[in-house]
């Protein structure tokens, strides 16, 4: 009886750190948007801080996954793909996804960016030729309805933001440039590893981040105060590497499909903390919508055999 019972907990810590990291990923977009409200920083700015203070714990990452035993080096083909890979599946999409904030609400952003698993479905079927089959079909169906749902309502709402559709097109293409991450992830990390993959797509980002912000930006004009260094830190520590962290952990005691369902969580927490934080209204067809684009994303995660990491 106390060997099953001690079965029974390794699961449950599971379920409980890969919830805690889904929330603490969700909250991502408050701090952006706290940061937008409380700096005049430009969302490249900010997004470099970010990057820059995640970098020590992926150059660590990067190495001691290069060191095992285990480990399996990189052919000249896939180091290509895992560059590309980081640049347009990552550092664009977060670009765009920073830039995006500046013009909706935090809600919304969310709801638009979670359909990145739908293009997944999309694009392995275009390019790949993977057959829809009719769950996948029912889940698209569903998350499409529900961010229709959701996004026309509040669209109505903020009648009188004029960046509202600019700002919703470039969370839209985030959310494909995003999908490109999960395709490539699901080819590339059974072969090298999820941990590794990771490491490395993020460093590759990281560079085109970084390069960009020293081509198109001045670092002297940057004001290093307090706030806008805890903002960097927050983005960071809070919203990346302590999630990815605790993901990566929860899919091993939980599993891929379980992970998927869990980190359904994520539209949801970020309503609610947009509520608390931001002052943002929560409203009937906005629940309809996230309800509808919540069971969409888990028919389409429960199937999914890849195990991938949001690393939003």
């Amino acid at each position: 009886m106390k060997k099953e019972a001690h079965k029974n907990v390794v699961p449950l810590a599971g379920f409980i750190i890969t919830f805690l990291g889904a929330v603490l990923f969700s909250t991502k977009a408050i701090i952006v948007k706290r940061a937008f409200a409380d700096l005049a920083v430009p969302a490249l700015t900010l997004l470099s801080m970010r990057m820059l203070f995640s970098l020590p714990f992926y150059l660590v990452a990067a190495a001691v996954n290069s060191g095992k035993k285990t480990n399996t080096v990189f052919t000249k083909r896939e180091w290509l793909y895992v560059c590309l890979i980081g640049l347009t599946g990552y550092y664009v999409s977060s670009l765009l996804d920073f830039m995006g904030l500046q013009y909706v609400s935090a809600g919304i952003e969310r709801l638009i960016l979670f359909l990145y698993p739908t293009f997944a479905v999309l694009i392995n079927a275009y390019w790949f030729k993977q057959q829809i089959t009719k769950s996948q079909k029912i889940a698209l169906l569903l998350a499409y309805t529900g961010i229709a749902i959701a996004y026309f309502a509040e669209f109505k709402l903020d009648e009188a933001n004029p960046n509202f559709l600019y700002g919703s097109f470039l969370i839209f293409i985030c959310a494909v440039t995003y999908s490109l991450y999960l395709v490539g992830s699901g080819r590339l990390i059974p072969k090298v590893g999820a941990s590794k993959f990771t490491a490395y797509t993020m460093l590759a980002s990281t560079v085109g981040v970084l390069l960009h912000f020293v081509i198109a930006s001045d670092y002297r004009d940057v004001e290093w105060s307090q706030t806008f260094i805890a903002y960097g830190f927050l983005l960071a520590i809070v919203a990346t590497v302590i999630p990815s962290f605790l993901l990566s952990y929860g899919m091993k005691k939980i599993g891929s499909n379980n992970t998927a369902i869990m980190t359904s969580i994520g539209p949801v927490s970020t309503i609610l903390q947009a509520h608390w934080f931001l002052g943002e209204k929560i409203f009937t067809e906005q629940i309809i919508g996230t309800m509808f684009v919540v069971a969409g994303v888990i028919i389409i995660g429960w199937k999914r055999e890849a195990a991938t990491l949001p690393v939003e």
